[in-house]
């Protein structure tokens, strides 16, 4: 989720005319918005990508969605909706309104499956329903975010605590979940070393979950569950134990620790030093003088690594 104005549902009214009160992005794949709406309509959500919880705050009682045998019509303020991604809704808009809508991106919510719950993603689906009432997730949306000022720290914090919580009880009570797979077991070697090749070629690239599981031949889900059983370790943990390994052996060849940070996939100087003295008690540059190395800037020294050696050790390679 890039921006607000990339949601379906919150594209549909902005496009529509709809008067937008306020809005927020308040975390990885969550947002909020509070809409005044007094009209005559038919609007339709088409395919939305992404999940979305309506509170009718004031008025609605004219409203109505479409079902598959007729008709099922709001009781205003105090109604619920959910509406989960992929699924097509029909709406007659009849009178006033001021609703307010939680949107949920389905990798948060697919996040929140595995962190929370240690759930298969693709086997939770969230129901569709339309004007339900339930007294604690009306109470949550009307005392601990309506009341608070967004765009401030303080209060978007306090905001994105409320909506995850709103998004945990939606997964906890309002999912519906087909029978798990019987778990796997761990991880195969060929797929071990699979992820192992990807890793160790393209050391100095973002790499995600979602690609070490591709390597493997894995959903995401079973892949994390699988690497933990057979590695010990998860596999965020795996990758940086092997960028610190890349960045000893570079060290040990006098490379220096600026330019080990780039070949080994940390952000920064600063970020590198944090890991590896995590990792080995020292900074890189205690490291290097304790292997009997001082790194040097080797573009201000005039030295020259050789390449067969030196290259290959952090050169991206074509899988």
């Amino acid at each position: 989720m890039t921006s607000l104005s990339d949601l379906t549902v919150f594209r549909c009214l902005h496009d529509a005319g709809v008067a937008l009160q306020a809005s927020s992005q308040i975390g990885d794949g969550l947002a909020i918005a509070v809409w005044d709406r007094n009209e005559i309509a038919f609007t339709r959500y088409d395919n939305p990508n992404h999940h979305t919880l309506s509170l009718y705050l004031e008025h609605g009682e004219g409203f109505r969605k479409r079902l598959n045998d007729g008709w099922k019509c709001s009781n205003g303020a105090g109604d619920l909706c959910l509406m989960p991604a992929r699924a097509t809704s029909d709406w007659e808009v009849s009178g006033p309104i001021r609703m307010f809508h939680l949107y949920i991106a389905p990798h948060a919510f697919d996040r929140a499956t595995c962190e929370m719950f240690d759930m298969d993603p693709a086997r939770v689906s969230l129901r569709e329903d339309a004007y339900f009432r339930h007294g604690p997730l009306e109470d949550v949306v009307r005392s601990a975010i309506l009341p608070l000022q967004w765009s401030r720290p303080a209060d978007r914090v306090a905001v994105g605590q409320a909506a995850t919580g709103l998004m945990a009880y939606l997964l906890a009570h309002m999912t519906d979940r087909r029978p798990d797979l019987p778990r796997r077991g761990g991880l195969s070697m060929a797929a071990f070393r699979r992820v192992e090749a990807l890793v160790d070629a393209h050391m100095d690239h973002p790499l995600s979950l979602d690609d070490l599981a591709g390597a493997a031949g894995l959903s995401s889900f079973h892949f994390a569950r699988a690497f933990r059983q057979s590695r010990g370790e998860t596999p965020h943990g795996f990758v940086t134990r092997r960028r610190i390994e890349r960045a000893q052996t570079l060290l040990r060849r006098g490379w220096p620790p600026s330019r080990i940070a780039i070949l080994c996939g940390f952000s920064s100087h600063s970020h590198l030093t944090a890991r590896f003295r995590t990792h080995t008690g020292l900074t890189p540059t205690e490291y290097a003088r304790h292997h009997g190395r001082t790194p040097i800037g080797f573009e201000d020294k005039g030295v020259v690594l050789d390449p067969p050696k030196d290259i290959a050790l952090w050169k991206p390679q074509t899988l």
